[in-house]
């Protein structure tokens, strides 16, 4: 053990030494991102996003879709607030709550003769809580005090819970379901000041790794349970955020 540490030494000696002599290794690169503040150091910014979609379907027909008898609506909010520690840079908590209903009286997939498929009274709902941390990193464009970049690193847990079941009466079947996430990763943006002191954001979905916990219970009776994890580093342009951002 004391000889492997002695030659591990000398290693590093002798590697210090030849860079030391070396006039021509290769030397950093300044770029000089960090020299144009953008948001100084010792402010507050708080903001938050915002979405609301719903649809009503009436005897609805699309192709192989038939009589489509439903309604329902997706709504989330997401509140946030950061300081900034150094110039160009901020940390801060982030809160979301998402509501998903859906209540579906019918729908029909016709795909021929010998095969279709018919379900009746689906019922869908779920809540789901998010607490995140963040870290986020600013740069301007050129040197405008209105444009600029952000990249956000941000570490969320999640829990929800909700329920979904089938058909009415004798034939109800019902799945009560609670679920824990975890999530690492990264938002990039862009940001632009409309005032001295609101910006206008858009940024893209998270790009990182998610894992997830489900259990649930059916009937009263049944229990199941399913865990999965996953890595999405590509860009979906279904995902972009538009918020407001307050900086105090």
């Amino acid at each position: 053990m004391k000889t492997k540490l002695f030659l591990f030494v000398i290693f590093l000696a002798c590697a210090y030494s030849v860079s030391a002599i070396n006039p021509h290794r290769v030397q950093r690169i300044d770029r000089e991102i960090q020299k144009h503040i953008f948001i100084p150091k010792g402010q507050w910014m708080a903001g938050g996003t915002v979405s609301y979609s719903e649809h009503d379907e009436d005897n609805l027909n699309f192709t192989v879709l038939k009589n489509i008898e439903g309604l329902g609506y997706d709504f989330k909010v997401s509140p946030y607030v950061g300081y900034f520690f150094s110039n160009n840079m901020s940390a801060g908590v982030r809160f979301a709550y998402n509501r998903t209903y859906l209540d579906l009286k019918n729908f029909d997939l016709n795909l021929g003769e010998d095969f279709n498929i018919n379900l009746e009274d689906v019922y869908y709902l779920e809540h789901k809580y998010e607490v995140s941390s963040f870290f986020r990193s600013y740069m301007p464009i050129g040197k405008s005090k209105i444009f600029g970049l952000f990249n956000e690193l941000r570490l969320t847990y999640g829990y929800a819970q909700g329920k979904n079941s089938t058909g009415s009466g004798v034939t109800y079947d019902g799945t009560y379901q609670t679920s824990h996430n975890l999530e690492i990763g990264f938002a990039p943006g862009i940001t632009a000041f409309v005032t001295d002191f609101a910006a206008v954001e858009v940024s893209m979905g998270i790009m990182g790794f998610d894992f997830k916990w489900q259990d649930q219970k059916t009937n009263q009776v049944e229990t199941g349970k399913r865990r999965t994890s996953s890595g999405n580093f590509k860009i979906n342009l279904f995902s972009i955020n538009i918020g407001m951002t307050f900086y105090l």
